[in-house]
């Protein structure tokens, strides 16, 4: 199962249907990747909680602008089938420095502009707009 997949498909359809919030299956990668949404204003906040036995979820709360949803648009670069990686140099701009894409680096999950800075490279996993 592509948790992160299943992630940015969650986020997507409560974004559209405007949802204030949604609650999705926790792993430190994803909570990764929900940090970065919220440094870069995607998302007011997250908590993670304990819905069972051991298990745990993550609620995300969704930021919409005037009624507008601040998510316009979120989805997988790399997938299980496809993995896509790239260069300290070969990092995307997502639409001109609008967007954000999200790597998994051997610094961790980081924003391609942090990675940038930090001149690494890695897996590209998501972008958000």
């Amino acid at each position: 199962m592509d948790v992160i997949g299943n992630f940015i498909t969650i986020l997507r359809n409560a974004s559209k249907t405007n949802k204030e919030s949604c609650r999705v299956q926790w792993s430190a990668l994803i909570d990764g990747i929900a940090k970065i949404f919220k440094d870069n204003g995607y998302i007011k906040d997250f908590v993670k909680e304990q819905v069972a036995d051991g298990h745990f979820a993550l609620k995300v709360f969704l930021k919409y602008v005037n009624g507008v949803p601040a998510i316009t648009e979120v989805s997988r670069l790399s997938k299980p089938g496809r993995r896509q990686y790239a260069s300290r140099e070969k990092i995307p701009s997502i639409l001109g420095g609008m967007g954000e894409c999200v790597l998994s680096t051997s610094k961790g999950i980081l924003s391609g502009k942090v990675a940038k800075q930090l001149g690494i490279g890695g897996e590209l996993i998501c972008y958000i707009l």
